[in-house]
């Protein structure tokens, strides 16, 4: 068993180490990824005892599986039906807990805490991720690159994984070297000041909302991170195009579609799929054609667009809801992991597109050629329960977030904010960035409701004018009822 898993090792070692990039995703954009879904299935009914279970239990014949129309009729692994109901050994390969080498816990933020294991050659896979990132949009191949970890350290995915993925980068012969504070925006700044000078760029790795906050913390103390060529990477929260902007206006950012990507991923199963330079020229036309954006995903608020590898993340839609398939520690067959999104072939979205008069790959390939791979694209507007249902119309974080990054209210605030109901009226708490600016208060409010009304047409027809505007409260950096540092932002209550 002991040589077994050295070779395993040794051959997912070698295969990253050795392959470039770009060959590989054109290999993969062009490959039918069937035969690879057919034996990943395989395995985990073979090799994985509580899926074998899972099936036996829903009457599932397994040698019927014959094709990808006969997969698409697998029963749905939900967290509840398999995550919950079996031990945790029995998800693992050979139903042996050690045949992984490290755990991390999810945020939690839908419940208890759930342990997702995983082995060096499950890194190697999401590695891939990163590389898409710092190979294509930041050119970190030819760059001599800081990386600072800006997630959290400790149990949760974000901190040790996003370290571990770039070290493989450098072991892979990247001029890169990797820090990692963590969340402590005064070590950050203390790191960016001490080393940054050193090499061509930096890029920070963290929280939407918290890179920003340090962003900001570093221009008061007089970081000039034009000079550094800052470069960032996201993870965690959907956000605006405008406040893209608005954060590369504050860190002398000047390549829209490369100098910052966000991933989308999961505790289950590491990064699903990233932001690419066409991805991002594509939400970036979307993002004042709400009209645009509601044909095209069905909703007027603009979600998160990503490529994929369907070679390593399998994608499907199930009643406007995402399911994945694909390898790790805890290997998962069609698991519905909760969020609303859906997926596009590359060849109908470019299409569609063009339809509505925008050539994306011609818009991506003025800023450079690196990044315009032909993979497909998964959309994601996160979980509907994050959203809160007001009067029959659901509020979505975002459309409250897009208040808050306007010319006369993002100077004064963090971004982070609490929606919730009370007395049957929607109330928003908004962290402060400092002291309160006089009217800042009904700005906001004003904002948050021309925002609604402008995306939501639920929430126009639906809420009566009289409770159409919020009620907002300011608060303090930190504040412990609403901003607790040290911990995940939940945005709605």
């Amino acid at each position: 068993m002991l040589n077994e898993r050295r070779a395993e090792v040794r051959a997912a070692l070698a295969h990253f180490v050795d392959t470039p990039l770009t060959p590989h995703l054109t290999e993969h954009a062009s490959r039918d990824p069937w035969p690879e879904l057919a034996a990943l299935f395989a395995r985990t009914v073979r090799d994985v005892p509580a899926y074998a279970a899972f099936l036996r239990q829903r009457g599932v014949d397994v040698t019927s599986v014959r094709s990808l129309a006969d997969f698409s009729r697998l029963p749905l692994a939900t967290k509840r039906d398999y995550v919950q109901a079996f031990p945790l050994a029995q998800r693992c390969r050979d139903g042996e807990l050690q045949s992984c080498d490290m755990l991390a816990f999810s945020s939690g933020s839908t419940g208890e805490p759930t342990v997702w294991p995983r082995s060096l050659r499950d890194e190697l896979a999401i590695a891939w991720r990163f590389e898409q990132i710092f190979h294509d949009s930041f050119e970190a191949d030819q760059k001599r690159t800081l990386a600072v970890v800006c997630f959290p350290l400790g149990t949760w995915v974000g901190g040790l994984f996003t370290t571990a993925c770039c070290r493989h980068l450098a072991s892979k012969g990247y001029p890169l070297t990797v820090v990692a504070p963590g969340n402590n925006k005064a070590e950050i700044l203390r790191v960016v000041r001490a080393l940054g000078g050193d090499f061509e760029q930096v890029v920070l790795l963290g929280y939407p909302p918290f890179v920003k906050e340090v962003i900001d913390l570093g221009r008061g103390e007089g970081i000039d991170w034009a000079r550094l060529a800052i470069k960032l990477v996201f993870a965690g929260e959907v956000f605006s195009e405008a406040w893209r902007t608005l954060v590369a206006e504050r860190a002398g950012m000047t390549r829209p579609l490369r100098d910052s990507a966000a991933m989308y991923g999961t505790a289950d199963a590491g990064v699903l799929g990233v932001e690419t330079p066409l991805s991002i020229a594509i939400r970036r036309f979307l993002s004042t054609r709400p009209e645009a954006t509601h044909a095209l995903f069905g909703e007027s608020r603009l979600p998160t667009l990503v490529q994929y590898d369907p070679h390593q993340r399998y994608f499907e839609v199930h009643e406007r809801t995402l399911l994945f398939s694909g390898d790790n520690g805890v290997p998962l067959i069609r698991y519905h992991i909760s969020d609303d999104g859906g997926v596009y072939s590359h060849a109908e979205l470019i299409s569609r597109l063009r339809a509505l008069g925008f050539d994306a790959e011609a818009e991506a390939r003025l800023d450079g050629t690196r990044g315009i791979h032909a993979l497909p694209f998964v959309y994601v507007f996160g979980r509907s329960h994050f959203a809160l249902s007001y009067y029959g119309a659901n509020v979505f974080p975002e459309m409250i977030a897009l208040a808050l990054e306007q010319a006369d209210t993002s100077p004064f605030v963090t971004g982070k904010f609490v929606m919730q109901l009370l007395d049957q009226h929607l109330n928003v708490a908004i962290e402060l960035a400092g002291r309160e600016d006089e009217g800042l208060r009904e700005r906001v409010a004003s904002a948050v409701r021309a925002s609604l009304l402008r995306l939501n047409s639920e929430f126009a027809h639906y809420v009566p004018a009289e409770r159409q505007h919020p009620i907002v409260t300011l608060h303090p950096p930190g504040d412990p009822t609403y901003f607790p540092v040290g911990v995940k932002h939940r945005y709605s209550r």
